[in-house]
């Protein structure tokens, strides 16, 4: 089994926070109607692009120097990315289009942040810029919590 590099864990988070802006903005489209919706798509989206840029920028700083217990971990965010969420039949990439309806774009993209927390929590182990990361993980946190009361909202 190949090892991810540091700067390739990374990038992985740099790749997730852009497929979460196209998700988010998509969905501002979809649900234009609704100005609540709409408001918190566009929000969310805002957040993946400033996480995508803090990950890119991350990515400038961080060595090559593989960290200690970087076996386990690379297997670890592997596993993540190997997923079917993000690399099976269901994938991420493919499927966000799929939501049709607002209860099914909130659960897809609660799913989504709930598996981008896995992944950032496993890099926050290997990364020496640990607040960095950190900060991120509390914002992903909080996208929960809104999708969540929004799901509430639309019930």
């Amino acid at each position: 089994m190949k090892k991810f590099s540091i700067k390739e864990v990374i990038e992985q988070a740099v790749q997730t926070e852009k497929l979460g802006y196209e998700f988010y903005n998509s969905m501002t489209k979809r649900f234009k109607e609704n100005d609540e919706l709409k408001r918190l798509f566009e929000i969310l989206a805002k957040k993946e692009l400033q996480h995508e840029k803090t990950f890119s920028e991350l990515k400038e700083i961080t060595g090559d120097e593989a960290p200690e217990e970087w076996e386990v971990v690379s297997q670890y965010l592997r596993a993540i990315v190997e997923s079917n969420f993000f690399l099976g039949q269901d994938k991420s990439l493919s499927s966000f289009n799929d939501a049709k309806t607002a209860e099914e774009a909130i659960n897809f993209a609660i799913g989504f942040e709930k598996e981008t927390l896995l992944y950032f929590y496993g890099m926050k182990d290997v990364v020496k810029e640990k607040k960095i990361i950190d900060k991120i993980i509390n914002e992903e946190k909080s996208h929960i919590i809104w999708l969540n009361k929004s799901l509430w909202i639309i019930q």
